[in-house]
């Protein structure tokens, strides 16, 4: 084979090759583009149905916390004795009770939602147990009426986590 037969041959195939680099680069973008479509749409429609559920926990979750409210609960939860010690263990009981109901809707939730939440459940505890351990404190009634009276000073711990899902829940929708 001369020079001449290698560069014949070279100039046949020098179009082909190009042509079949052009058809590769275009399949390729083709189906990338076609799996880009595919989970955007399966995506969209996983949206469609992920979000009222979403939106039920956050309710959920809202409502917890409204019950677990130091002004609430002491309202809703009545004294079965007069020793403020077994009010205080009653108050916590209902609390981690109502906890453990709704705590399978972290997975709806952010970790930071999440967080917020087992905070103000903790704080609330923390509230009613510094509260029941004051010496002065003998009553049921006692005990509600210095648990309010902190609440005078300083918001309480529920709403800084009420806050956070309204903000979480805006970003959503």
């Amino acid at each position: 084979m001369n020079e001449a037969d290698i560069l014949n041959f070279l100039y046949a195939i020098l179009p082909a090759i190009v042509v079949g680099l052009v058809a590769f680069y275009f399949f390729h973008t083709y189906s990338k583009n076609e799996d880009n479509r595919r989970r955007f749409l399966m995506l969209r429609e996983n949206r469609k149905t992920a979000l009222p559920i979403r939106l039920q926990a956050y309710e959920r979750l809202t409502l917890f916390l409204e019950r677990i409210s130091p002004g609430k609960i002491l309202f809703r939860v009545k004294a079965t004795s007069e020793d403020a010690n077994l009010y205080a263990n009653l108050l916590i009981a209902t609390i981690e009770q109502e906890f453990e109901h709704n705590i399978a809707q972290q997975i709806y939730v952010s970790n930071e939602c999440w967080d917020y939440i087992k905070t103000a459940k903790n704080a609330t505890i923390t509230l009613i147990r510094k509260a029941s351990s004051r010496e002065e404190i003998n009553t049921p009634d006692e005990l509600r009426e210095v648990m309010l009276k902190s609440l005078i000073d300083k918001p309480a711990p529920t709403d800084a986590a009420l806050a956070y899902i309204k903000t979480e829940v805006k970003s959503l929708i």
